[in-house]
């Protein structure tokens, strides 16, 4: 029988932008986190285990909000993004207060992961769809340097109260990711949706480009691979204490220079995250009306 896949949900972000930490705010009719709504879906849809990224400063708060609800219904674990974790001894003590970023936080978990896994965002909604796909590609397919990622329409991935950074996905006849670049201060202008490209240009973009909203499925071999390029880029990013070491960063290199590749899965759900305190009401709603339609019960764990 195989092994029930991993998921390895990062929630060490800072949430500067949210002014507090969005991982443990309160968001269902009965105080769940959107988190609880993903691991609803995660145990659905036949994944495992359950690995939570955090920083040490919330730790035993995500412990004590999640193991209760979860114990007997799957096995779950905890592991620190530290700022040192990885960094290469010889390059000294390590001078920033953000974290390395995505790609280094999946590091993180290198020695807590054993099977194939899927990684989510702890402050996004993704549907039950992205993890049923990703449940049933890591429990059937046996090539450990074939990975995938879940590509939702742009449309459906944008904040009414400002921009957001999303990962654009260039996939190739057979949905084979080809390219994925991160374009920032993503938003809608006059019905239209752009970026703002390095020059300082908007550059618009199609409402059905498929864009990865961080959702991967990942096979073991990805932590050998991740932890070569992140030595690499703490080498080079020492003295740079807003560089951050993201997934596309490896998922564009093994796909540029093997050995990997890496499949899209589209989705047609919509997508719901908080990046603004403003989002807070739309999430809320969002999620009464998928209670109102059957898709989840009003209380998520009784």
């Amino acid at each position: 029988m195989t092994e029930k896949p991993t998921l390895l949900i990062l929630a060490a972000g800072m949430g500067s932008r949210y002014g507090g930490i969005k991982q443990l705010d309160e968001f269902g009719p009965n105080g769940e986190t959107i988190i609880d709504y993903s691991l609803y879906d995660a145990i659905k849809a036949g994944f495992g285990r359950i690995v939570f990224i955090v920083r040490k400063d919330i730790k035993e708060a995500a412990r004590e909000l999640f193991e209760p609800k979860l114990a007997g219904r799957i096995e779950v674990d905890f592991a620190l993004q530290e700022l040192d974790s990885f960094v290469p001894k010889e390059l000294g003590a390590v001078e920033r207060s953000k974290p390395w970023g995505t790609a280094h936080a999946v590091l993180c978990a290198k020695d807590h992961i054993k099977t194939p896994f899927a990684v989510i965002n702890a402050d996004d909604f993704y549907g039950y769809d992205a993890f049923e796909k990703s449940a049933h590609f890591l429990s059937t397919n046996p090539d450990p340097n074939t990975h995938a990622v879940v590509g939702y329409r742009l449309e459906n991935t944008l904040s009414d109260f400002g921009t957001v950074s999303r990962g654009v996905c260039e996939a190739n006849a057979q949905g084979e990711l080809v390219d994925i670049n991160e374009r920032t201060k993503v938003g809608r202008e006059n019905g239209s949706i752009y970026y703002q490209d390095n020059e300082g240009n908007k550059v618009e973009l199609a409402p059905s480009t498929p864009v990865s909203m961080n959702f991967w499925a990942f096979k073991p071999t990805i932590f050998d691979q991740s932890l070569k390029l992140f030595e690499a880029y703490a080498r080079e990013n020492m003295n740079s204490p807003k560089a951050e070491f993201f997934i596309p960063i490896v998922v564009s290199h093994i796909t540029a220079n093997g050995p990997g590749k890496v499949k899209v899965f589209e989705s047609d759900a919509k997508w719901f995250g908080v990046t603004y305190q403003e989002d807070k009401p739309v999430v809320k709603e969002s999620l009464r009306k998928l209670i109102a339609e059957g898709k989840y019960p009003e209380k998520l764990w009784a």
